[in-house]
């Protein structure tokens, strides 16, 4: 420790180079190592300043109770849904996440999850591993260019998404209740089932919570149709599962590729045979590059507000 005596408690583990950075520079509780942490939170709990975890590990309303001076959270991740946005505003504790640094790798997961379930990459490679090659041809495709790519949510992973899509020759149309935006040329739609009837690859890429849940309903899914796919790399919660599940059983949509889940990690056991679906265990910033990208983000917030009371990225509360 480099003489700063500050308490952080760091929610579950984290990425290796950020627990060596907290491990070096602030006195580290651990609170996946503690088997009574209320008991624990009544002998250390009033020391804590600050908690870091992430949009898995999240953190619940009872145990943040339990630390009376806590003054801000710092956050692994983009999605802030499994904290209490309206809990920390009424205590005054203030939130940083990671944005920016993830856009690139979760749009690239976007557009590979497109590719897989348009050209049936997944298939085909279990095609050729069963020695099924050797049998017949493997049934053709669709291609991407000149196809229509609605995107629900056009944030910035959203625009980046776009910008890849694009570079395949792709319309590009989007989803915003509030109106269009001024600085982007794309089709816009007020309506989402509108957005799914006009596309062929509707990607899901807004924050989950409580106003975005089964956003992606029946309704849209019908909209969208035989012929068209579902990608979602946002959170599982946002499309309704059971509802997707039985879209992808009786053919109304052709297909799916999905990142997220709405209970992770458990997958519907129904998805698991189909060929039309591809299934990721939530890596859409899965690289080595974007990881310690996002742990560097997560030490600057809490270094800086540790220091100074400013955090880098702040996420606002109300």
């Amino acid at each position: 420790m480099t003489g700063n005596t500050s308490d952080v408690l760091v929610w579950g583990p984290m990425h290796p180079t950020l627990m060596q950075s907290l491990e070096e520079n602030y006195r580290v509780h651990k609170r996946w190592e503690m088997p009574d942490f209320k008991q624990w939170a009544g002998v250390h709990g009033d020391t804590i300043r600050a908690v870091v975890t992430s949009g898995v590990y999240g953190a619940d309303n009872a145990s943040l109770e339990q630390l009376a001076n806590l003054e801000v959270i710092t956050s692994f991740g983009v999605g802030h849904d499994q904290v209490d946005s309206a809990y920390l505003a009424a205590r005054g504790i203030q939130l940083s996440n990671t944005p920016q640094v993830l856009n690139n790798s979760v749009a690239e997961t976007a557009l590979a999850l497109m590719l897989c379930v348009s050209r049936r990459i997944s298939e085909a490679e279990r095609f050729v591993r069963a020695g099924k090659w050797q049998q017949g041809k493997f049934p053709l495709g669709n291609d991407l260019h000149g196809k229509t790519c609605g995107i629900v949510g056009l944030g910035q992973i959203g625009k980046t998404i776009a910008g890849l899509a694009s570079a395949f020759s792709m319309k590009i149309a989007y989803y915003r209740p509030g109106g269009p935006y001024t600085d982007v040329a794309y089709t816009h739609y007020c309506d989402l089932e509108a957005l799914a009837r006009a596309s062929d690859y509707l990607i899901v890429i807004v924050p989950g919570g409580p106003q975005t849940r089964h956003l992606v309903d029946r309704q849209v899914l019908r909209a969208l149709g035989p012929t068209s796919f579902l990608i979602n790399v946002a959170r599982g919660t946002v499309v309704d599962e059971a509802a997707l599940v039985a879209a992808l059983l009786d053919g109304s949509i052709g297909g799916a590729g999905l990142d997220v889940f709405e209970d992770e990690p458990k997958v519907p056991s129904e998805l698991l045979d189909l060929d039309n679906v591809v299934l990721l265990p939530h890596i859409g910033s899965g690289t080595h590059e974007t990881r310690q990208a996002m742990a560097d983000l997560v030490f600057d917030n809490l270094r800086s507000y540790l220091a100074d009371g400013v955090l880098v990225t702040p996420v606002a509360l109300g």
